[in-house]
């Protein structure tokens, strides 16, 4: 289960997230930044950062969210 980044963090993008992942697991996209899955170490640290509390666990991520799921999937399958 990683961390997923949601909808506060379009057109923000406040990069204190990137700077205290200890994995480097988080891309900065266009409009926003997403996390690995396969490199996220489920640690915490983005989500105890971010300005705009965008950033929740996989399975506790609001319903009116879950697209951002999806999003941060094809993030990297795009690759």
């Amino acid at each position: 289960m990683a961390f997923v980044i949601t909808s506060p963090c379009k057109d923000e993008k406040s990069g204190e997230c990137v700077e205290v992942c200890p994995v480097d697991c988080i891309e900065e996209g266009k409009d926003m930044f997403f996390i690995d899955p396969d490199i996220c170490i489920d640690c915490g640290a983005c989500e105890a950062v971010c300005p705009v509390e965008a950033i929740y666990m996989e399975d506790e991520t609001p319903e009116e969210e879950n697209e951002y799921i999806e999003m941060n999937r094809k993030f990297f399958e795009d690759r």
